[in-house]
């Protein structure tokens, strides 16, 4: 949501000149990505043009089933002989040369109907993201020089003519930079679109808003990337590109001054749309963390318990490193530690001798004995 409630208003020469307008309503609406995306989906579907396959594509031969008893398939098969294509199997989707399955017809259901306070919704969604600066460049569009978003411009812009002039004004805005990006970005499409009059693909420049088209469009036009509307025909195809919120947006002074009347306030409704209002935030403060530590809510909510978490009961513990689930599997264990214990005690205090080890090597008179007989034999 735009915190600021006074916008400036740039000179053709990039400066910001004495004059300021208030800030609208309609930018500081709430913005849902999600209804944007659905209300940009459908309204795409609704310049589709119809097309289908030809009716007798795939069916255009003389066939029949064979029918049972010839240890074939019972698919229809062309008549005739004497060549490859007498016997092979024609018609099903699922044969060389038939028909595709389930044919595309021109009645499908092309354009999908919206419901209109949809469309106004994603509308002023679309326009509140436009003046927050992180959510354009967020987009992808190259404002970092740019002074103020939203940008708004002077009405003597409106009377430009040539392209020469636009030009002069975006390099003196510091958004020439968003104009720049799209030409390099001119790639060919990868698909069979390039062979559909869809030979190139490019990113999407700025927006220019105006409220009287004195030669403005004709000025903006051949620039690459840049689109011209009209305050009253904003589309959101044009406002939120792809269904994603954040298009750069140059406006002239008029065409800003327009909105409150066009999408109303939030005290007033819309002088243009018939009883239309804004929509209204879920919570007027979106600052979540001063909320929960405001003195109103500390005061009511119970203190905080420990941070010990008890382990679940279905954790499984480890007998030979947990002493007391051993002794649950196997009572007598407690007393072979005890046992193991004393004897360690009873060790380390000299109590115990340890027993004599026998030296390597020592003979005794039995080993005598018995190499006296092996040699003896």
């Amino acid at each position: 949501m735009a915190a600021r409630q006074v916008i400036n208003v740039y000179a053709d020469n990039g400066k910001a000149s004495s004059a300021t307008v208030a800030l609208p309503a309609v930018l500081t609406a709430p913005i849902r990505p999600d209804i944007v995306q659905f209300v940009h989906t459908n309204m795409a579907k609704n310049k589709r043009q119809a097309y289908a396959v030809s009716s007798k594509a795939g069916e255009q031969t003389s066939a029949e089933s064979w029918g049972t008893g010839r240890a074939v398939a019972r698919i229809p098969r062309v008549n005739g002989s004497g060549t490859h294509r007498a016997g092979q199997a024609a018609f099903g989707n699922m044969c060389r040369g038939g028909r595709m399955f389930a044919p595309n017809k021109t009645w499908r259901k092309w354009h999908v109907p919206l419901n209109v306070n949809q469309k106004r919704y994603a509308t002023v969604s679309a326009l509140a993201a436009s003046a927050l600066p992180s959510l354009v460049m967020a987009r992808g569009h190259r404002v970092e020089n740019v002074e103020e978003v939203p940008l708004v411009v002077d009405d003597s812009v409106e009377a430009y003519q040539k392209t020469k002039q636009a030009v002069a004004l975006l390099k003196a805005l510091e958004a020439y930079d968003d104009v720049a990006k799209v030409s390099n970005s001119r790639k060919l499409r990868a698909g069979q679109g390039k062979l559909r009059n869809r030979r190139h693909r490019q990113r999407r420049g700025p927006l220019v808003i105006y409220n009287e088209d004195n030669g403005v469009s004709r000025a903006f036009r051949n620039l690459p990337g840049v689109e011209v509307v009209n305050v009253r025909r904003l589309n959101l195809l044009q406002l939120a590109p792809g269904g994603h919120v954040g298009r750069f947006v140059i406006w002239t002074q008029g065409a800003f001054e327009q909105l409150d009347a066009i999408y109303g306030t939030y005290d007033k409704p819309s002088a243009l749309k018939n009883g239309y209002v804004l929509p209204d935030n879920v919570i007027s403060n979106p600052d979540v963390t001063r909320l929960i530590n405001s003195t109103e809510i500390q005061s009511v909510v119970r203190p905080a318990g420990a941070k010990t978490q008890k382990r679940p009961f279905t954790q499984k513990k480890n007998p030979l490193r947990n002493q007391g689930v051993m002794n649950r599997l196997n009572p007598y264990a407690q007393v072979l530690r005890r046992a193991e214990i004393l004897a360690q005690e009873k060790r380390a205090a000299g109590k115990v001798a340890k027993p004599e080890q026998k030296k390597k090597g020592a003979s005794t008179a039995a080993s005598d004995k018995f190499l006296e007989t092996l040699h003896s034999a």
